[in-house]
Order: structure tokens, then C-alpha cells, then sequence
């Protein structure tokens, strides 16, 4: 079993990282609102530096490490986000920096992270790309883990803290899963409502532990690349047993007209691996009802026009009309 966090750890880390990360600010959305039939509160974390919240952890784990683990420098493993938030975080505090990368992430996040000053590795896939961490790790660098690492968990569950101070009306939160630090961080401060995950078909390593009841291997096949994890952790999946409501799976065709949708009724440009809430938040309001005030964790937003009218010419993707509520 593992260790699960405490809001004690989460508000350290909160003071921890002040000044290196942006308060984010959490406001209304009467757009969604409109399309759901709810009151419905946005955390913008796609406004956080580099477009995401992974800064929060990068930042946690850099500023702890001993000046020994400094010197050998950082490596992480990332489809996109983790590897610009390690990058950027490492660069602002003069560590050495590289980041492991599948080839098919987009060619501006390598340049991102190579202006940004770190070495990028990338290999023909996900999982590889885990294999060549575990070797340069082996070879004496220093892990910054994007899941697996409660210090990180404590640094993502920041948000939720700040998500909770400023809506605590909120009964209902969902939050996208990759590894799963996010959720289970903002699970732990949001302990006064029902935080629900959502994830992409072909990139639900969450969903396939908890119905196998351990963390499984799994070859992510979702255009969502900064969800595709190839597994989650015994701490993230011992986080979501004990803190998550469900987790609940939907379509890559639904999380881009999710992003379509945010774009049109939000005026939030927001990548996939957060769209994925939208058709999400229908299936929770069928399940718990009308009465529900929705909080949704607008993770990132680092997705270009040219990906998004990709996307929505593969999948001939519109924005959701709005929701006709379960028959009782």
C-alpha cells in the first residue's frame, strides 16, 4: 500500500513554489453554464507558464533536490507538457536538464525545450521512451518522475487547492488523467466535493488498473498525447481508490469536440487532454442530477490551430449541443 498525501504536504508544497508558479485564476463560465444546465467554475491552468500545471511539480522536486542530485542533473519522460515544465523549471534554476520525448510529439515542443536549454532524447514510442528513463536514471541522473513521486503529487494537488479556496460551492469536479498526479493531488484538497477523472480511449491506464486492481502495462494508442501514460503507479492508483468518485472514459472524438466546444462556449482555447471534460460532465450530471455545481481543471492548452483543425477534420468534429438531461 502506498503512502497517500495529506493537505498538510499540499500546502507546503503551495509554499514552496510560490513565486516560481502563477495563481491561476478560477472563474465562471456562463457559456458552459448554458450547454449543461449547471453552474459551472473553470480552474485556467492552460494560463499557468508554459501552458500547463506541470510546472508546479517540476518546480517542487527541482528546488528539494540536493545540490549532488542538481549536479548530476534531470531527466523526464514526458508527451509534451512534463518535458516543457521540466525544461523551463530547469533552465529558471541553472540545472542540467533532458527530456525523453516519443518522436511523435509535436516538432515545437522540441524546439521549445531545446530553447529552453535541455537535451532532447526521443524514441519510437511511449514506452521506449520509459525504457531509455530507467537506463539514463541507472547511469546516475536525476529522476523527475511526471506520476510516480509524492512529492510531484503534492506540488499538482497545489491546484485544487487554490481551485477549492476560490469555488467552494463546487460539488463536482473532474479532472483528466494521465499518471494521475493531478487527480490525485487535487482529490486530496478538494475533499469537500466529488472529484471525478476522465480519461481517452486508448490512453485509460487508470481505468484498466482500477478494473484489474493493480497497475497494468498498457500501449496507448489516443491522439491525447499528454494523457498517454503506458500505466499509472501503485501511489496514483491508491490515490484515486481512496479520494476519486470514478473514473470515466470517453472517446478522442468527443474530447476534440470537447475542445471545440470550450473554444465556442468558454472562449478557452484548450487542448484535448482537457475537451475530454465536457462529454464527461454530461455522464456525471446523469449520475448525480441537476442540483450538481460543476468544477472542471482546465489542465492545459498546448495545442496549435493546425492540430486543432487536424483533429477536427479527421473526426468531422462540432461542438456539443446542449444537454438533454438523463430521463429520470
Amino acid at each position: 500500500m502506498a503512502d497517500l498525501i495529506t493537505l498538510d504536504d499540499i500546502t507546503a508544497a503551495a509554499d514552496a513554489i510560490a513565486g516560481h508558479v502563477l495563481r491561476t485564476p478560477t472563474v465562471a463560465s456562463p457559456g458552459l453554464a448554458a450547454l449543461l444546465g449547471v453552474p459551472v467554475s473553470l480552474k485556467l491552468e492552460l494560463l499557468q507558464r508554459t501552458g500547463s500545471f506541470k510546472p508546479r511539480g517540476a518546480f517542487r522536486k527541482l528546488l528539494g533536490l540536493s545540490s549532488a542530485e542538481r549536479a548530476a542533473g534531470v531527466v523526464a519522460v514526458s508527451g509534451g507538457n512534463h518535458a516543457l515544465a521540466v525544461a523551463d523549471a530547469a533552465g529558471s534554476l541553472g540545472v542540467g536538464a533532458t527530456v525523453v520525448m516519443p518522436s511523435s510529439v509535436p516538432g515545437w515542443v522540441v524546439a521549445r525545450c531545446r530553447d529552453a536549454g535541455a537535451e532532447v532524447r526521443l524514441t519510437e514510442d511511449v514506452t521506449a521512451a520509459f525504457a531509455l528513463l530507467d537506463e539514463l536514471v541507472a547511469g546516475g541522473m536525476t529522476l523527475l518522475h511526471p506520476f510516480d513521486d509524492p512529492v510531484v503529487v503534492a506540488a499538482q494537488g497545489t491546484v485544487g487547492l487554490e481551485f477549492a479556496a476560490d469555488a467552494p460551492e463546487v460539488t463536482d469536479v473532474l479532472v483528466s488523467v494521465g499518471g494521475g498526479a493531478l487527480l490525485s493531488g487535487v482529490a486530496t484538497a478538494f475533499a469537500g466535493a466529488r472529484v471525478w477523472g476522465v480519461e481517452t480511449e486508448g490512453a485509460d491506464a487508470m481505468s484498466r488498473a482500477l478494473a484489474g486492481g493493480a497497475p497494468v502495462p498498457i500501449t496507448p494508442t489516443s491522439i491525447v498525447t499528454t494523457l498517454s501514460a503506458p500505466h499509472v503507479t501503485p501511489l496514483t492508483l491508491e490515490h484515486v481508490r481512496a479520494r476519486v468518485e470514478d473514473v470515466l472514459v470517453v472517446s478522442d472524438a468527443d474530447a476534440v469536440r470537447g475542445t471545440l466546444t470550450l473554444a465556442e462556449r468558454a472562449k478557452v482555447w484548450a487542448e484535448p487532454a482537457a475537451g475530454c471534460l465536457v462529454p464527461a460532465a454530461s455522464q456525471v450530471l446523469d449520475r448525480v442530477g441537476a442540483d450538481a455545481r460543476l468544477g472542471l481543471v482546465v489542465c492545459g492548452g498546448n495545442s496549435t490551430i493546425a492540430d486543432v483543425a487536424a483533429w477536427t477534420g479527421r473526426f468531422a468534429a462540432t461542438p456539443f449541443p446542449p444537454r438533454v438531461p438523463a430521463p429520470a
